[in-house]
């Protein structure tokens, strides 16, 4: 089972860069995040006529929104909402086998990384304990995988420098712990880091201001997998060639800054 993470900055300006990347690449599951519209204006039918018959959307006008679109048939869908701010940045529904996905669109969290004086940074911080909460909850058993935006840029070789961004937000002390107490919740297991050293630089993200984004690098793992313990051997066992950044979808033609994350699992 193929599935794959990708944060599109607007579903419908760039519904032809996925259809493109359904097409040549053909996951079983797509998990979108900031797809930035309402669920009446997802653009479905384009997505049935790529193959994809399966959707579960929470979406709001303008900003933030998630979606999973499959092959498989979605079941027991979820949206959940964190921090009582209405904003749509979760969603989950359940694979044939049991499985189980959850798509997250972690708050970015603004400029400045004080949560006293910068209300989206605290926020950010509090939706993550909120993750570390409910993900707590979830028994050994449990055959989940998250996957998303998170924001978070946790190890050293997750950014393009580590001193220099270590007062920038997405890869701070304080979000990196919070990030941390998320995946000690559940024992999730970091796919990324557990195939591929933490030695080696490795990132999702390239920003939009970079005139030549490839040339400078200055990128951020940003998007990530994640799975339950149980399913940790499906994770690993294709080794690195079960696990790709997709950064040329970076480079095509009014990119997302964002490149899709792709994960096969042997199951």
């Amino acid at each position: 089972m193929k599935i794959t993470t990708w944060n599109i900055n607007s579903v419908r300006l760039r519904i032809d860069q996925v259809v493109r990347f359904l097409n040549e690449e053909t996951p079983d599951v797509l998990c979108l995040q900031e797809i930035k519209c309402l669920e009446d204006n997802f653009p479905s039918k384009a997505l049935i006529e790529a193959g994809y018959e399966h959707h579960a959307v929470s979406g709001q006008a303008g900003y933030h929104g998630v979606a999973i679109v499959s092959k498989l048939p979605l079941g027991k869908v979820e949206k959940r909402e964190f921090c009582e701010k209405g904003d749509c940045r979760h969603i989950a529904a359940s694979l044939p086998g049991g499985i189980r996905v959850h798509n997250f669109y972690v708050p970015a969290g603004g400029d400045e990384p004080d949560p006293v004086k910068n209300d989206k940074f605290a926020h950010k911080l509090d939706f993550l304990d909120e993750m570390t909460s409910w993900f707590s909850e979830l028994g050994p058993r449990s055959k989940s995988v998250l996957v998303g935006d998170l924001n978070v840029a946790p190890h050293e070789h997750d950014v393009w420098s580590h001193k220099q961004l270590l007062k920038v937000v997405s890869h701070t002390p304080v979000e990196v712990e919070k990030l941390s107490e998320v995946i000690n919740s559940h024992g999730w297991v970091d796919v990324a880091r557990e195939i591929i050293p933490e030695t080696e630089k490795l990132y999702s993200w390239w920003s939009y201001r970079a005139k030549d984004w490839r040339a400078s690098n200055r990128g951020r793992r940003l998007d990530h997998i994640w799975v339950s313990p149980s399913l940790k051997k499906a994770a690993i066992t294709g080794g690195r060639d079960a696990y790709k950044i997709h950064d040329d979808a970076r480079g095509w033609e009014r990119p997302s800054d964002h490149a899709p994350v792709s994960l096969k699992l042997s199951l």
